[in-house]
């Protein structure tokens, strides 16, 4: 069966499901956790969103982190390594209707690290580009409700957009602060 694409309003329930998980994640990686970051669309107050729960662990020595792929694993999680991004390792709970994802990066990789936490800043202090977002997740999972790719298709070029955005205002904001 292929997963079901449904945007829903956002929900105050989502930052709990985030603690919870972020606790259990924690326990496992140990001291080799640097730290867990909420991020996505559900990690913004008021942004609608599939209600799936995106992570991002950040860990010291990112091979360190396949060892605990049993410990993931025994709470549910899939351990599918890098999954198409280089230095990331990806997991995910629910199969098809997930519910969580893993996204690990080693501390090094502040690249890939600020990328999606300059989004989803930018998307909690933009009300108008988080309601452009919201408006297009929503027209997509009406136009695709079971077609992932073409979901994602369809967002592709606003989301560059949003991210070339977002880490443009991130940058600004960083150099005002060291002034």
């Amino acid at each position: 069966m292929p997963q079901h694409i449904v945007v829903t309003a956002w929900s105050p329930v989502w930052a709990e499901r985030f603690a919870q998980e972020a606790a259990a994640i924690r326990r496992i990686l140990g001291a080799n956790c640097a730290a867990v970051h909420h991020i996505g669309s559900t990690a913004v107050p008021g942004l609608c969103a599939k209600p799936i729960i995106d992570i991002l662990p950040v860990v010291y020595d990112l091979s360190l982190t396949d060892a605990a792929q049993a410990a993931f694993e025994r709470i549910g999680y899939e351990y599918l390594g890098e999954f198409g991004i280089p230095g990331r390792r990806y997991l995910r709970k629910g199969g098809d209707e997930r519910t969580h994802q893993i996204h690990i990066f080693a501390q090094s990789d502040r690249r890939n690290i600020e990328r999606h936490l300059a989004v989803r800043d930018y998307l909690r202090t933009h009300p108008e580009a988080a309601r452009q977002y919201g408006a297009l997740k929503t027209a997509l999972a009406a136009r695709f409700p079971y077609d992932i790719e073409g979901y994602c298709d369809g967002k592709a070029a606003f989301m560059q957009q949003l991210e070339r955005d977002a880490l443009i205002w991130q940058a600004r904001g960083q150099a005002a602060r060291h002034k």
